[in-house]
Order: C-alpha cells, then sequence, then structure tokens
C-alpha cells in the first residue's frame, strides 16, 4: 500500500499544479482581454509606430489593443511606480496624444487610453471632447513660432548650465538665493 499512497500523492499535486498552472493562465488571459485584444506591441529596435499628418503627430505607443466593436485602446506603461498623486499632466498628454494619432489613423475614436505603472497600478484616462479639446489647444501652442518670452526665476537660472549663453536670463540678486521651509 505505500507504494499506491506514494503515486496518489503525485497524482494529487500533480492536478494541484496544472490547476494552478490553468487558473493562473486563465487570469492572465483575462488581464490581457479587459481593453481588448492586442493588435500592436511597440518593438522600438524594428521602427514602425502611427503618424498622422493631419495633426502632424508620430508616435509609439507600447500596445494597442482592440475592443469587440473595432475601437482601438491605447496602452502606455511606465517603468517607474505610480506617483502619490496620480498620473503627471506629462503622461496624460502622452496618452491622448496616441488616442488622437489612432482616432485619426484607424477612424475609430478610442474611448480610454490606459496608463499602466510599474507597482501594477493603471488608470483609464478618458478620451471624450474635453480631453481632445484641451489637447488640441496644447497642440496648436506646441506648434506656433517661438516668439523669445520666457519667464525664469532667478533660483532656476541660478542652477542652470545654459546661463552662460542665455538671453532670456533673469537677473540673479545681490545675495546668495537664501531658501526658506
Amino acid at each position: 500500500m505505500g507504494g499506491n499512497e506514494e503515486v496518489g500523492a503525485v497524482l494529487v499535486l500533480v492536478v494541484l499544479a496544472l490547476l494552478v498552472g490553468g487558473a493562473g493562465a486563465l487570469w492572465r488571459w483575462a488581464e490581457g482581454r479587459r481593453h481588448g485584444r492586442l493588435v500592436y506591441a511597440d518593438d522600438s529596435g524594428r521602427g514602425g509606430g502611427f503618424s498622422s499628418s493631419r495633426y502632424r503627430l508620430v508616435g509609439r505607443p507600447d500596445e494597442v489593443r482592440r475592443m469587440a466593436d473595432g475601437r482601438p485602446v491605447p496602452v502606455e506603461w511606465k517603468s517607474r511606480p505610480s506617483p502619490p498623486h496620480g498620473p503627471p499632466a506629462s503622461h496624460q498628454v502622452q496618452v491622448w496624444a496616441y488616442c488622437l494619432l489612432l482616432e485619426d489613423v484607424t477612424g475609430f475614436r478610442p474611448p480610454y487610453g490606459v496608463l499602466r505603472y510599474s507597482d501594477g497600478t493603471e488608470y483609464r484616462l478618458p478620451w471624450d471632447d474635453d480631453a481632445r479639446a484641451r489637447l488640441l489647444i496644447l497642440r496648436r501652442e506646441v506648434g506656433r513660432p517661438y516668439d523669445g518670452r520666457a519667464d525664469p526665476g532667478p533660483a532656476k537660472c541660478a542652477r542652470c548650465r545654459w546661463r552662460p549663453g542665455c538671453d532670456a536670463r533673469a537677473p540673479l540678486p545681490a545675495q546668495s538665493v537664501r531658501w526658506v521651509r
């Protein structure tokens, strides 16, 4: 009977391993399908990406997923943990730019874009009329020629490595800068 018990124990372990492995595979499959089917993954070494002559944008989201109704969802992975107060504006603008780019290239408007951080935190950024308007205003501003205006502060200019050649530098105070907490 000793041999049968060992075989039974091995079989139980094999079945448990298969169940755990299958559950893990099922969880990974469901996790991946949450935002749709993967249709593009950035391979930075091979070029590619998306471009829009209309908006003069070029970009490579880390992933593009396609929902069942055909709408694309850009996913941007960040190698840092999630910031304590939510995603910074620069990360949001990047995802919005991918949404605009995919909207123009595919003809389908993404419902949202996704920001994922290394600690597993994920943000869904709605791609609605407000986000689109804010991005287009920013895009217009960035596209305007630089008019030479700058409003740097003395503390920032004091630390700037470009100070010696800058024509827009702020005057430094006669005393050294004191930091007050």
